[in-house]
């Protein structure tokens, strides 16, 4: 057996049966998730509640040909399939529903079907649970984020037994990626259908074919999948693994910032088969900032200029996903030329945590849940883009359930604009508190772990913590300032003034 078999045969959920239970009902469902309080904002907590309601609505059994082994949130708006991309995303705001319903079960629908060679099809028939494309189509699979949301479910629930059930499908996927979606150098090519943004034109006549050109982003979100394996490995206590994977992120890392980089530009662009860098600034570049370590800080700070620039990545509704000094951006938002899309302020907003500019992506955040609440109140639907210059769905937009446009009213709201997130493994909560207002603010019924709650609220005297699970709080203040407390079970206060 070659060691990529011996990956695959590891893969638990090929062998899975399903276990049919009754769905449950929102109402069923609601007392079991976060509350957030918001007296200054009452139709930021109208539009959350709304897209929770909308999501229960959308919850799915698998039919019976599928082969699939979880009900699941069906995330598809406009066709019958489970869709990578979207399922990915959907799950990160759904970890904040997992009391009430396991969001992963999308995932392992698709890690059930993964093939023997360790292929996993970015579209599979919700009816049949056949794949739509052949493996060695250029659009047959990505973008590939299973190792990072992975992680962030570890890192918010601390479940290691999941660990243990995903990392060798997840390794054997990225092995099979590295062999049939990379060039000579490491570097990895998509199509405009495959890496998700279709109509960018960021590589001309590329919608189906890779035109022999280096993707930023795919190889960028390779080097995600590389930084989250590695850390799986050190939780299981692979270090044999670990190593190998840290040698091919050290490469990647190097070849990255020899040819993706350009320094006139100060931003990472997609190259040609002649190493020549394209003239468009794509908000794909940004998921370089999820890895710290491959990011220095000179070029951070070119990253960071270009999403405070007028006319660049700085617009009324932010951030759109093509820059308004690109060719193709217009100011409608059509899909990928300039459109606002949730999971991409979300990935950038994470990627501005880790840089410690917790500022501006609370002001980005504040800004995007804003506007979009506001267009739900105008017109009573979640859209899957949003223009990047009015309060309206973008051009070409269509509703969704939501899929991943639940990122922005539910998971964006608690982390970025109340600022608060959970790291299990450490039993921390972190709470960077920035967003202005009088009275008390906060959230209720927060998850911890796997069975724990709190009630996180604060007002300009002083926070006021009721939790069932010990927890370590560190709070932290506009003025940068850090208060650090061990949080008792029961009710505990801290003065602040």
């Amino acid at each position: 057996m070659t060691q990529q078999a011996d990956y695959v045969s590891r893969n638990p959920f090929r062998r899975q049966g399903y276990n049919r239970t009754p769905l449950p009902t929102f109402e069923e469902a609601k007392p079991h998730l976060p509350t957030p309080i918001l007296p200054n904002n009452p139709e930021w907590e109208k539009t959350y509640w709304q897209a929770w309601e909308r999501v229960w609505s959308s919850l799915c059994q698998p039919k019976e040909l599928s082969g699939f082994v979880s009900d699941y949130l069906s995330a598809s708006a406009k066709q019958d399939y489970l869709f990578m991309w979207d399922s990915t995303f959907i799950t990160l705001f759904g970890l904040y529903g997992r009391r009430a319903f396991n969001f992963s079960g999308i995932l392992n629908n698709f890690y059930a079907k993964q093939d023997k060679t360790g292929f996993i099809c970015r579209h599979i028939d919700e009816a049949t649970g056949d794949n739509l494309y052949h493996p060695f189509d250029p659009d047959s699979t990505g973008p590939n984020l299973f190792a990072w949301v992975e992680w962030e479910n570890y890192r918010v629930t601390g479940d290691k037994e999941r660990l243990e059930q995903v990392f060798y499908p997840l390794l054997a996927f990225y092995n099979w990626q590295k062999d049939h979606r990379t060039w000579r150098n490491g570097l990895h090519w998509a199509t405009g259908v495959s890496c998700g943004m279709d109509n960018q034109d960021r590589i001309p006549n590329s919608q189906h074919h890779h035109q022999h050109w280096a993707w930023v982003d795919a190889t960028l979100q390779a080097n995600i999948n590389l930084l989250c394996l590695q850390r799986i490995a050190l939780v299981l206590q692979e270090q044999a693994l670990n190593n190998t994977l840290a040698l091919d992120r050290s490469l990647l890392h190097a070849t990255i910032n020899r040819h993706l980089w350009n320094e006139e530009t100060q931003f990472y662009h997609d190259i040609n088969r002649e190493g020549q860098p394209n003239n468009t600034k794509s908000i794909a570049a940004y998921w370089a900032m999820l890895d710290h370590a491959l990011v220095s800080e000179k070029k951070r700070e070119g990253l960071i200029k270009h999403l405070h620039a007028e006319g660049v990545f700085k617009h009324f509704h932010r951030i759109p996903s093509l820059a308004a000094d690109s060719e193709n951006y217009t100011a409608g938002g059509d899909l990928w030329r300039g459109g606002v899309w949730p999971a991409m302020n979300y990935m950038v907003l994470r990627g501005l945590r880790i840089a410690g500019q917790h500022g501006l992506a609370h002001r980005i955040a504040c800004n995007h849940v804003g506007i979009v609440s506001q267009a739900y109140e105008r017109t009573g639907e979640f859209w899957s883009h949003y223009s990047p210059e009015s309060i309206a769905p973008g051009t070409n937009a269509w509703v969704t359930k939501p899929g991943l446009s639940g990122l922005t009213p539910i998971a964006i709201l608690l982390e970025d604009v109340i600022g608060i997130r959970s790291d299990w493994r450490q039993k921390r909560v972190i709470w960077n508190k920035r967003l202005a207002g009088n009275g008390l603010q906060g959230i209720q019924n927060y998850p911890l772990g796997d069975e724990g709650t709190a009630d996180l609220l604060i007002d300009e005297e002083g926070v006021y913590i009721t939790s069932d699970v010990p927890f370590t709080l560190i709070l932290q203040a506009e003025d940068n300032t850090t208060i650090q407390s061990a949080i008792s079970i029961g009710t505990t206060e801290i003065r602040l003034s």
